[in-house]
């Protein structure tokens, strides 16, 4: 079977992020290795919240262990799945419970990268409310009922939930302005939806609600878009959370227990079934996850439900658990992805490698013999390097890379302190 060449868009999308030490957000299958037992283990998930089930599941890894890539992977499959995507990092003011607006804030983000298969870029939320009218609309028209009335029949299972009635008339409302032509109270119900009102009065002023998304809504007005996206026909709603850290960087302690507090509401919620067609990934470390004084095993009940099984010792694992653990990348694997991107770089066509498999092999023992077994395990900048090296290979056709090989410098990705460590991108070993 002949390789199917790859797109200048994908190719580039790839390359170019690759050279900036950022995770790609499109063509991540193209440079895809190994992790399969882990991307199974969530596909199970996804197939779960399709079928009006919950999941919620924690991406455990050091740094430079490929938790972004493999979130973001992830996120693409369940687009593919039809589900809708909302992606977001933790920082010190986004977190999940907050007095101060920093909840809120982190919903207004969710809701700006939400995605859909047709829209994956994010700015999805029009779409999915158009939808949702779409449907009313034929459905009104087959049955002989005005548009309102089967949207209010649709959205009655919503009222059960927090703040369920007046999301019910906020969609009630987009459906007016979209029926009137009037673009200013559509603009105002995608607000809301947004979570953009700060205050209750503005609210009522502009679409005559009693209640906003604040602080203390924000995961119950997750479970009530979860509960919606499927009604306008979409599979579910998956969260996808990373830079979790930042919660275990709270200096306040008070504030860390209301966040780990929180996170054992939405785990509690999951395991007991109760928030319909919700699924929740969350990125962190393993101090975030271990350390008794400061992470997660600080709660009590947080460490319960969240330990290792203790059957699982001397190299055996269990995924059914609520933690996935990332391991580091292995030489073999890290060889089979400097494959992967010397084909990415060719665009897919054999006939344009720039560079053999013994190169590979040279290229990672000078890397080794350089800054040792790192290279592999965080290897961001010897990822850089290579795309680098190919590079001048490419624009310079008498240069010879084995001559370049002892000119070029490539630096450990370890250095500084933990906190500088914190805030890289996790784009790591792709070890997926």
């Amino acid at each position: 079977m002949t390789p199917q060449p790859i797109r200048p868009k994908d190719r580039d999308a790839v390359i170019q992020s690759l050279r900036a030490g950022v995770v790609p957000r499109a063509g991540q299958h193209l440079i895809q290795v190994g992790r399969t037992r882990e991307v199974e283990t969530l596909l199970t998930d996804i197939d779960r919240v399709a079928d009006g089930g919950s999941s919620f599941r924690f991406i455990i890894g050091e740094y430079g262990a490929g938790k972004t890539f493999f979130l973001n992977l992830i996120r693409s499959i369940a687009l593919e799945r039809k589900l809708v995507v909302a992606t977001a990092d933790l920082n010190p003011d986004r977190r999940l419970h907050a007095s101060g607006g920093q909840a809120r804030s982190l919903y207004a983000e969710l809701m700006r990268n939400i995605a859909t298969r047709s829209k994956p870029e994010g700015g999805a939320l029009s779409g999915i409310v158009e939808k949702f009218i779409g449907t009313a609309v034929a459905e009104g028209k087959s049955t002989g009922q005005s548009t309102e009335a089967v949207l209010r029949t649709k959205l009655a299972q919503l009222t059960e939930l927090v703040n369920g009635y007046d999301f019910a008339d906020v969609i009630a409302a987009y459906c007016r302005g979209h029926e009137q032509g009037n673009e200013q109270l559509k603009a105002d119900a995608i607000r809301w939806l947004r979570g953009e009102f700060s205050t209750k009065t503005d609210a009522k002023n502009a679409l005559g609600v009693r209640s906003i998304v604040d602080d203390a809504a924000v995961y119950d007005q997750l479970k009530l878009m979860a509960r919606f996206v499927r009604l306008a026909g979409y599979s579910g709603l998956l969260i996808s959370l990373d830079e979790l850290v930042n919660l275990y960087k709270l200096a306040n302690v008070q504030a860390r227990n209301a966040n780990y507090e929180q996170i054992l509401r939405i785990l509690n919620d999951s395991l007991q079934g109760s928030a319909a067609g919700l699924g929740i990934i969350l990125g962190g470390t393993p101090e975030f996850l271990l350390d008794t004084r400061r992470g997660l095993y600080s709660y009590p009940a947080l460490q319960s439900r969240l330990a290792q099984n203790t059957f699982a010792t001397n190299g055996l694992v269990d995924y059914t658990g609520p933690v996935v653990r990332l391991s580091s990348l292995s030489p073999e694997d890290f060889y089979v992805l400097l494959q992967k991107i010397r084909h990415v770089y060719a665009s897919g066509d054999a006939q344009k490698y720039l560079m053999a498999d013994d190169g590979i092999f040279s290229f990672m023992e000078h890397c080794s013999k350089r800054i040792g077994e790192t290279y592999f395990r965080t290897p961001r900048t010897t990822i850089t390097a290579y795309i680098n090296l190919l590079a001048v290979v490419e624009q310079n056709p008498a240069t010879n890379w084995q001559e370049l090989l002892g000119q070029i410098e490539v630096s450990a990705d370890h250095g500084g302190s933990a906190d500088a460590a914190v805030e890289e991108d996790d784009l790591a070993s792709f070890k997926l």
